[in-house]
Formats: structure tokens, C-alpha cells, sequence
């Protein structure tokens, strides 16, 4: 079950470690439903709920999301350790790092280091 937070004076959904594997866009749209209807201006969604053809770009699973995620104009946070995934993976190293640069999508390892970023 998803719950809302405050953090930092943003509205963020939470989403549970345990529950349905997001395998793509359509399965997004709940969240995004979700989200709005609560006010959210984020959504986490813990590493562990993501399939693991989002972490191979050729997928275009990641590149979807992130896109459903824009045209809500929500942002989204992808929460928890990745780095088996960028290690393998130059172009997701890639990816990874230019969606942290920007506003709409953030790879973070903790809900701390979420807590800075919205500070700041």
C-alpha cells in the first residue's frame, strides 16, 4: 500500500516494498492516478517493485515510464541500490546520471538523501 509523506513541505507517494511488479507504462498509471488524486508532486518506487527489463534501456521500459511520469508532470524516484545494474551497463550508468542532473526523474539510494534533494 502506497502512503503519502511530507517531505520538506512535498507531497510524496510512497509506494511499499512488497506488491505487484511494475512492468511498464500501464502499470504506472495506478500510481499516477494514485498520486494525483492525493496531491503528490512525487512517487518512489522502491528498486525492488521495478521489473528487470527497466534496467536494460533497449526495453524501452525505463524511457516509457520516465515519459508517463512527464506528461503527468510528476516526478519520480527510483529508491535503492542500482549499482549491479549500472555496472554492467555503461548506458544505463549514462542514463542514471542525466536523469539525476534533472528535476523529473532521480536514481537515490535512501529516503535521506530524497529528504536533500527536495530541500534544495
Amino acid at each position: 500500500m502506497s502512503t503519502l509523506q511530507t517531505i520538506g513541505d512535498v507531497p510524496v507517494l510512497m509506494c511499499a516494498d512488497e506488491g505487484e511488479a511494475i512492468r511498464g507504462e500501464g502499470d504506472v498509471l495506478d500510481l499516477i492516478g494514485d498520486a494525483g488524486y492525493q496531491g503528490a508532486e512525487w512517487v518512489v518506487i522502491p528498486v525492488g517493485r521495478l521489473d528487470e527489463a527497466f534496467f536494460r534501456l533497449r526495453s524501452r521500459v525505463a524511457g516509457d515510464i520516465v515519459q508517463k511520469f512527464a506528461n503527468y508532470r510528476l516526478g519520480m524516484v527510483v529508491l535503492g541500490d542500482i549499482s549491479g545494474h549500472t555496472e554492467s551497463s555503461s548506458a544505463l550508468r549514462d542514463f542514471v546520471r542525466e536523469c539525476n542532473r534533472g528535476r523529473q526523474t532521480w536514481f537515490l539510494t535512501d529516503v535521506e538523501e530524497l529528504r536533500e534533494r527536495l530541500r534544495g
